[in-house]
């Protein structure tokens, strides 16, 4: 047989193609028991705990994020929220807000003037009682860290 005629496929002709059986419900004793219609009626009468305005998506808390978000890096023109910088906000019940923060490099220039600025800012925003800002290096700043936003401003994306 050479290669040439193993090429070739056979075909065959089918005169009926065989329905395997199906699979019957009618086998099983008991019917399981029907779920009540009203399931989801405890769950949908529940109302959602209203927010403390210290919490992420509280009034308190946006405004924060608002105000860092006016406070740009003078050397890359993107505000430091979307820049990655701001690792964290804690709103305690009297209005004490701790920014946790870092740089870009230890070495930046604004390392003395950015805590400063930001906690001044922080403080000024309605509701906010006193305001710190800890400078941290760990986990230090990478690129990765920026929003898409920051990223599409400076030719990134």
């Amino acid at each position: 047989m050479s290669d040439e005629d193993n090429r070739w496929v056979k075909i065959e002709d089918l005169a009926q193609v065989v329905q395997p059986p199906r699979a019957r419900v009618s086998d099983v004793e008991e019917a399981p028991a029907a779920r009540p219609r009203d399931y989801l009626e405890g769950f949908l009468a529940e109302k959602p705990q209203p927010l403390s305005g210290n919490e992420p998506g509280g009034a308190l808390y946006e405004a924060v994020i608002d105000a860092l978000k006016e406070i740009y890096d003078p050397e890359i023109p993107v505000n430091i929220y979307e820049l990655g910088l701001v690792y964290g906000v804690d709103i305690d019940a009297g209005g004490h807000t701790v920014v946790s923060m870092t740089l870009t490099t230890p070495n930046c220039p604004v390392a003395e003037t950015m805590p400063a600025e930001v906690e001044m800012r922080v403080g000024a925003v309605p509701g906010v009682g006193s305001s710190e800002v800890n400078l941290v290096w760990d986990p230090p700043w990478d690129p990765a860290k920026m929003s898409d936003e920051a990223k599409l401003e400076l030719g990134m994306l």
